[in-house]
């Protein structure tokens, strides 16, 4: 027991210190442009979790990063590298939106349970798509992933500026408003939606997969030595395509509840690149839970005090981003540290 608390304490140590790194990191570039670093951090922290309303606002943000980042972390296990949350996303919105155009005469216990179906099988067949060219050998995962994110975003714009374009909204690409029926339910007055009960559930089945059943036990012998773990029978070729569907399906979702419960209809600006950011926090957090809560958090922290720094600071948008790729240029620095 000693030993694992030790080894939660160590990783909960290398996260906060490469979190602190990556503060100093940009804290340097505030102070070459001219800028307190330490009166921006206070705006942010400050604007975000010094009201119940700028809490609210980092929860609902935290909600599809917490999906997409376990789009990535599953298919970690056994060492596949899904950079594709971003499509993912994007398909599992497009088959949500479909649901909910198309199904406006059914009762919201019955379509709300049937779009959220259709957003994670969206999600999961365009990532099964990139794990069956794993299985056959015609593409790495990482590659294909990544190239089908731009395929998924055109293929939404091809509907929105096509054939789902709503008439009365005055020439701007969109879909027509979902009914009320296809509308998440929101929580005590806020923007926090039910997507939030997914991410939790998301997060507790992750956990006890991984640590409580035969499945966790063949994904971890595929990801110590898949040569050894063919060999003893585990098929490496279904637990590829499998995760990757799961993995897929998990950002579908994402899209399903931002299509679902933030905009009510789809858009071309349906997500700030959530996919990407899930990709940095599955990578921050090693892929433990715990971890994806606290990276989740403390990302969604910076990103909602973005627009602090934008009116308070004047600094453009673009600096949030480079906060964040301080972040994950630390973390790969870290790790490439390390032997595998």
């Amino acid at each position: 027991m000693a030993f694992f608390r030790n080894r939660r304490m160590a990783g909960l140590i290398r996260f906060v210190g490469l979190f602190a790194l990556a503060l100093m990191i940009f804290a340097a570039v505030l102070l070459v442009f001219g800028k307190n670093p330490i009166r921006a951090y206070w705006d942010i922290f400050s604007a975000t979790l010094g009201s119940s309303y700028g809490i609210s606002e980092v929860l609902v943000r935290m909600i599809p990063l917490i999906l997409t980042a376990l789009a990535v972390a599953l298919p970690s296990r056994i060492w596949l590298i899904n950079v594709g949350g971003e499509g993912q996303l994007f398909i599992g919105a497009l088959f949500a939106t479909w649901g909910a155009v198309n199904f406006t005469n059914l009762p919201a216990w019955l379509l709300l349970p049937s779009i959220g179906i259709l957003g994670f099988l969206g999600g999961g067949l365009w990532g099964a798509i990139s794990g069956f060219m794993r299985v056959r050998g015609w593409a790495s995962e990482t590659i294909s992933t990544l190239l089908m994110n731009y395929v998924a975003i055109l293929l939404v714009n091809f509907f929105v500026f096509g054939p789902w374009k709503d008439p009365e909204s005055a020439n701007y690409p969109q879909s027509a408003p979902f009914p009320d029926a296809a509308i998440l339910p929101s929580f005590f007055g806020t923007r926090i939606h039910l997507g939030a009960v997914l991410a939790i559930v998301g997060l507790i089945l992750f956990y006890f997969v991984l640590s409580r059943t035969r499945w966790g036990l063949e994904m971890r012998a595929i990801g110590v030595n898949q040569e050894a773990a063919r060999r003893n029978g585990i098929s490496t070729s279904r637990y590829i395509i499998l995760l990757m569907l799961i993995g897929g399906g998990m950002a579908g979702l994402a899209g399903m509840g931002e299509v679902s419960a933030i905009h009510g209809q789809l858009r071309p600006s349906l997500s700030p690149g959530l996919g990407y950011t899930g990709f940095l926090i599955s990578w921050m957090a090693g892929g433990h839970p715990i971890g994806i809560v606290a990276a989740a958090f403390l990302l969604s922290v910076i990103t909602s005090g973005g627009d602090i720094l934008q009116m308070t600071h004047r600094i453009p948008a673009a600096g949030v981003h480079i906060l964040m790729a301080l972040i994950l240029f630390v973390v790969l620095a870290r790790r490439g540290g390390k032997p595998r």
